[in-house]
């Protein structure tokens, strides 16, 4: 399974991003704005909470198992795969929202704040950028602890020819 790439998860950020705000500028020639959810901060900062709490129980029970503790309780394999996985798709998913957020927000920020919904709708969207980061940091942090240590294959031929 192949790392993210903190260069690919900029680049879908700053891609919706731009996108976002030129619909955004286009959609509000039109007399209207689509709004930002009230929910979308609160959404994204769950899953980044899911993530983290993931992260930090695989991370202890691979720690227990390392250190052989007898009440160590041991991770498949496959769930380690399968965290990994949701964790790498709650990033690039949360990279794009982010990035839409963003644009959005920035759209608003230099329209002008001086109507009352306009400036909420700044808000949330700033709030959902933030979470929509968290989401990344907390999948990184999880395809950190479920990464493999490397192995040297140099060492291990060199002590296979010996034998």
């Amino acid at each position: 399974m192949k790392q993210l790439h903190i260069k690919v998860l900029v680049g879908l950020f700053l891609a919706a991003g731009v996108l976002a705000w030129g619909g955004a500028r286009l959609w509000d020639s039109f007399g209207t704005l689509p709004s930002v959810p009230k929910a979308a901060p609160v959404v994204l900062a769950l899953i980044a909470a899911v993530l983290a709490a993931t992260a930090f129980s695989l991370r202890s029970r691979l720690r227990a198992q390392r250190e052989r503790r007898p009440d160590a309780k041991g991770v498949d394999p496959l769930v380690a795969a399968r965290a990994v996985v949701f964790g790498q798709a709650s990033a690039l998913v949360a990279a794009l929202v982010a990035g839409l957020y963003g644009g959005v927000g920035v759209f608003l920020l230099t329209s002008g704040l001086d109507v009352a919904p306009r400036r909420e709708q700044a808000i949330y969207a700033g709030l959902s950028v933030l979470a929509g980061v968290a989401v990344v940091i907390a999948a990184l942090f999880l395809e950190r602890v479920c990464k493999l240590p490397e192995v040297d294959d140099d060492h291990d031929h060199r002590g296979a020819s010996r034998a």
